[in-house]
């Protein structure tokens, strides 16, 4: 009886945090939705169009509850040049100017067709072979690029390129308004953690900011985000191949980068919440959420780090609170523009400063003379080309490349071996370390038909055979001894391993032992560990 009571007080709580977060979590999106439909050469209404369906739509159908998606800069700086040329390529074809959204839109939808692809292939996984500092480095360099977006706040026109910065009293002001928001936010957890500190923020920013009727340059028109109901987009441009093929380039690079940031996202928040999301679901809401954001006149998105953070840290755990966000956000859309346009972009940027400090991983200055060079060199290098590029699929995939280079150089020097003589002449060369394409040369040189006796019996049982290389290192070996009139024999290497050979038709003599090992050579299998 209290158990049942106890849990449907909790639940009740639970709803609680999510709706509150989740009406938190829709006021930050409004400025960046919009900043970001801007950024890619669109309308506002476009942003914030898909701001709310993707929210919506990966809330309800994505593998992790309480993660934020929407309209993301990532994105954004990609459908610049997909904008500009569909509006190029529109007029070359006599069907109008303008039409660069309309192939944005087609696009976006076969971005998601890619997205819910790569979910049913399950490629979701491989975001588990992301090594750690390539994540310290994501998040390092997510966190600037986050504080970056917010220095067109300080200026006299935050959707005009090129505006011209504040200064004096409205800089002042700017920067007051700024750190009160932080320290509401920074303080008030430690009186109570009852209301998101972020919320209460944002409503003590805007109450005195009306209240006390400070200069409107400091409220700063946004640009106006009333709108109606989305409807289907009714396509003038041509379904066909030519199309396809102008837009599958974008599409890819957009479903990659829109991937990565959310897999990357959603192994954040498994880390903050100390609890599992579902990367194979992920991938096909997030698909689901671009096809359907694409028929509906969006300009499509991913999950959003600092929305996200903001989210969890207001207590926003289930997937209410993304479901929350969404309708609180086409609420505004409809009916409450006016009321939005009118709070500070002050508030919101405080909002986002306190997510800068929060998503930035501080201890990695404090790991960064402790770690191997290797890893360092990774976490600098993917955090810059973050910052440079705003190229998070380009940053990730440089960093993964350099770890596995860095750590294929390291194990290729980890091959060993030592020799012995037995009474009857056969020599034993007692391997140890891997054996792969980048130690095989290492292999091969420890080797001299010549100078070795008639028979010879190499013993991995320190040793593992990695990939197709090292069965063909092993081979070749046995070879080069039958060239020299000798006798190779191999000793505990796996099953799967003597297959191999035999198929290749080896001319290495193998010992079956009780102890041999039991491992697969270049078996990518995510649901099993090789030994």
């Amino acid at each position: 009886m209290f158990q049942l009571i106890f849990r449907k007080f909790g639940n009740r709580l639970q709803t609680k945090d999510d709706l509150l977060s989740g009406l938190t979590v829709a006021l930050a999106l409004v400025p960046e939705a919009v900043a970001f439909a801007i950024i890619a050469g669109v309308t506002p209404i476009i942003g914030l169009y898909a701001a709310f369906m993707v929210c919506l739509i990966t809330a309800v159908l994505g593998g992790r509850p309480g993660m934020i998606s929407g309209a993301t800069g990532a994105l954004a700086v990609i459908m610049v040049s997909l904008v500009l040329l569909g509006n190029e390529r529109g007029e070359a074809l006599g069907l109008g100017p303008d039409l660069g959204t309309q192939y944005l839109f087609a696009a976006v939808i076969l971005m998601g067709i890619i997205q819910i692809g790569c979910g049913i292939l399950k490629l979701g996984r491989f975001v588990r072979l992301i090594p750690q500092p390539v994540m310290f480095g994501f998040v390092n360099g997510l966190a600037i690029v986050i504080f970056e977006a917010q220095f067109p706040m300080f200026t006299e026109s935050p959707t005009t390129p090129g505006s011209a910065w504040l200064q004096g009293a409205d800089l002042q002001l700017m920067g007051g308004l700024i750190a009160l928001t932080m320290a509401i936010i920074f303080l008030l957890p430690k009186f109570t953690t009852q209301f998101p500190s972020s919320l209460a923020a944002i409503g003590t920013v805007s109450l005195l900011v009306i209240g006390l009727d400070l200069d409107t340059l400091v409220v700063r028109d946004m640009a106006s985000i009333g709108g109606e109901l989305p409807s289907l987009v009714s396509f003038t441009i041509p379904l066909n191949w030519d199309t396809l093929y102008f837009i599958a380039p974008f599409s890819f690079i957009l479903a990659a980068v829109g991937l990565i940031e959310s897999l990357m996202t959603l192994t954040l928040i498994d880390e903050l919440t100390e609890t599992r999301g579902n990367s194979t679901r992920e991938c096909l809401g997030q698909g689901a959420a671009n096809v359907v954001t694409g028929f509906f006149g969006g300009m499509g998105g991913c999950a959003m780090i600092g929305q996200s953070i903001i989210n969890i840290r207001s207590g926003g755990r289930g997937r209410l609170s993304g479901i929350s966000a969404g309708l609180f956000l086409l609420a505004f859309i409809l009916f409450a523009s006016p009321l939005i346009e009118k709070i500070p972009l002050a508030a919101l940027t405080g909002v986002m400063f306190m997510v800068v400090i929060g998503t930035f991983e501080w201890s990695s200055f404090r790991i960064l003379r402790k770690i191997p060079k290797t890893d360092a060199f990774v976490l600098i290098l993917v955090s810059a080309i973050t910052v440079i590029t705003h190229n998070l699929a380009l940053a990730v995939i440089s960093g993964v490349v350099v770890s596995a280079l860095g750590f294929a150089w390291k194990s290729a020097h980890h091959i060993h071996r030592e020799t012995e003589s037995l009474e009857d002449g056969t020599k034993v060369y007692h391997l140890s370390g891997p054996l792969f394409f980048g130690s095989v040369t290492d292999f091969n040189l420890g080797f001299n038909p010549a100078s070795d006796p008639d028979s010879v019996l190499v013993d991995m049982k320190d040793s593992r055979v990695w990939d197709h290389s090292g069965i063909e290192a092993l081979h070749k070996l046995g070879e080069r001894y039958q060239s020299a009139g000798k006798k190779l024999r191999v000793r505990h290497i796996s099953k799967n391993c003597r297959n191999l050979l035999n198929k290749a038709g080896s001319l290495v003599d193998i010992d079956i032992l009780p102890d041999d090992p039991s491992y697969h050579v270049a078996q990518i299998n995510l649901n099993e560990e090789t030994t």
